[in-house]
């Protein structure tokens, strides 16, 4: 999975935040701190759509845009790739587990636990 540019990310935390698809005037009236031209919107999630970010499903002459995957799946798959980088996958989630906090720490003993059950 490739990673995601300045532009990219703020167009992508604006679709992750709603609850439906949006079209490109309605993610470009969100981006609202940024002065863009309405093509540029067009073409970042031209290029989030190619990328396999986004969905898009035809809606009159416009297209709506909808994550393809959930926030918390693109972090899961960036944190699987960070992974990969390293020689010794075990140091590394060992030195992850050593800087969690208490309460995050639980939540991975939980995850374990469930994942042992089924």
């Amino acid at each position: 999975m490739k990673g995601l540019g300045e532009l990219e990310r703020s167009i992508m935390d604006i679709l992750w935040a709603e609850n439906g698809a949006l079209t490109a005037r309605e993610v470009g009236r969100l981006i609202a701190d940024r002065d863009l031209a309405p093509t540029t919107v067009m073409t970042v999630l031209d290029r989030l759509t190619r990328k396999g970010f986004l969905e898009r499903t035809r809606d009159g002459r416009a297209w709506r845009y909808e994550p393809a995957e959930s926030r918390d799946a693109y972090i899961a798959e960036l944190m699987l790739e960070a992974l990969d980088m390293t020689g010794d996958r075990s140091a590394a989630l060992t030195r992850f587990a050593q800087a969690v906090s208490g309460s995050e720490a639980e939540i991975l003993r939980r995850a374990l636990t469930e994942l042992e059950e089924e």
